[in-house]
């Protein structure tokens, strides 16, 4: 595989279509080795249109252990538009990669994972990459109390939950932004609130499903 075209194969004709058109983000997604953060079985699908597993076995992905499509992880980094004074919360840490993004664009990020296996390998992946401001910590980011963490300029939720989570909302800064994607097969949405200071404001930009970040609220079911 031509690794470099396969790269550009994946700008051109998977983010670009995808209303992805931020020159820093396109320039970003170019420099950062995504082949790097991706598990060696399955390198070959580095750049593909697809979520990868980041554990061998039929349910990594019933668990929500993989790596979001890449038009997806684009498309959510154009819309936090994080700065570079700013602090980042990730949900979810999955191979890092996503973190490695928002480590090139923030002053600090911290990002949580649940399984300590992917932590660590995350933790390795960023080492290996040269990104050194962001913080892996094993924590469940449904429950995490991150009171003396924040508050956060961006939060970034790379999974879907069912609904926005409460907990984390508070811990937005005034004019900070929580992107999440919400809802249920076959229906989700990206959901991307601002703290505009007075209160919070919220837009659903775009349709997208995701594999569940483990833990988070259900709602109940009505059953007959």
């Amino acid at each position: 595989m031509n690794v470099e075209q396969a790269r550009f194969n994946m700008i051109e004709q998977q983010i670009r279509p995808w209303d992805v058109l931020d020159a820093h983000v396109l320039e970003l997604l170019a420099v950062v080795r995504r082949e790097d953060f991706v598990p060696p079985a399955h390198r070959a699908l580095a750049f593909a249109d697809l979520e990868i597993p980041l554990r061998g076995g039929e349910d990594a992905i019933a668990r929500g252990q993989v790596m979001l499509a890449p038009r997806v992880e684009a498309r959510m980094l154009q819309d936090l538009q994080v700065a570079k004074h700013e602090k980042v919360l990730e949900i979810g840490t999955g191979s890092g990669f996503m973190a490695a993004l928002l480590g090139h664009r923030a002053q600090r990020v911290l990002t949580l994972e649940i399984d300590p296996g992917l932590a660590q390998a995350a933790h390795a992946n960023l080492q290996r990459a040269g990104v050194l401001n962001v913080e892996v910590r094993v924590a469940d980011g449904a429950s995490a109390d991150l009171s003396a963490d924040g508050p956060f300029d961006a939060i970034v939720l790379s999974g879907s939950v069912a609904q926005l989570p409460e907990p984390l909302l508070a811990l937005l800064k005034p004019g900070g932004r929580l992107m999440a994607i919400v809802g249920d097969e076959p229906m989700m949405r990206a959901t991307l609130v601002h703290h505009a200071g007075n209160g919070l404001v919220s837009t659903q930009p775009w349709d997208v499903v995701a594999p569940r970040l483990a833990n988070f609220p259900e709602p109940a079911r009505f059953r007959f």
